[in-house]
């Protein structure tokens, strides 16, 4: 059992593994200590709670949206977004390494999209670590295409990869995120 799963599950609980649905659902300061748990265990230089309380604050106020995953009480991942003119960037993406490959990533980036499309954004943008080349392939599923290198940006050692995704306010996106939330 991952270490999330520990932090989550209370007596009677269903463990990660088993069936269930996963909801999506807004963040709140009761999360953040099951997020820290993954950020640790997945950056090297994980946001402190410091950051996802100015976060979660600025989610207060429009500027920024802020999810987690779950199955039952148990958290798989999150995601966030910042809100722009026309545009939303998404902060991060991370999901408990025990569950990489399982479409956790994939269901909070569908519904980053849709928050991104019902705040009227056009456009989405993101980093990437260029050594997460699974990262970046579920993020070409979503039409994210590199536009730039932001060099040593992670840790001051890493290079990114800034990725755009272009229209997402087309039929053409949305027939695209149908076929990715079909495909779950």
């Amino acid at each position: 059992m991952s270490i999330v799963s520990r932090l989550l599950q209370r007596d009677g609980d269903a463990p990660v593994a088993e069936t269930g649905l996963i909801s999506i659902e807004p963040m709140r300061r009761r999360h953040v200590k099951a997020v820290l748990a993954i950020e640790k265990q997945v950056y090297p230089k994980p946001w402190t709670p410091g950051v996802f309380a100015s976060e979660l604050d600025q989610m207060k106020r429009g500027q920024r949206i802020y999810v987690v995953a779950l199955r039952g009480t148990t958290l798989l991942g999150y995601g966030g977004l910042m809100l722009l003119p026309d545009e939303a960037h998404v902060t991060n993406i991370a999901v408990d390494p025990a569950l990489h490959r399982q479409g956790v990533g994939r269901r909070l980036m569908i519904h980053l999209a849709h928050e991104a499309l019902r705040t009227g954004a056009n456009a989405l943008s993101l980093e990437v670590r260029v050594s997460n080349a699974g990262a970046q392939e579920m993020y070409r599923q979503f039409g994210f295409v590199p536009a730039g290198i932001r060099q040593r940006y992670y840790e001051n050692t890493e290079d990114a990869i800034v990725m755009w995704a272009h229209d997402i306010d087309s039929p053409e996106y949305m027939v695209r995120l149908r076929a990715l939330e079909a495909g779950l």
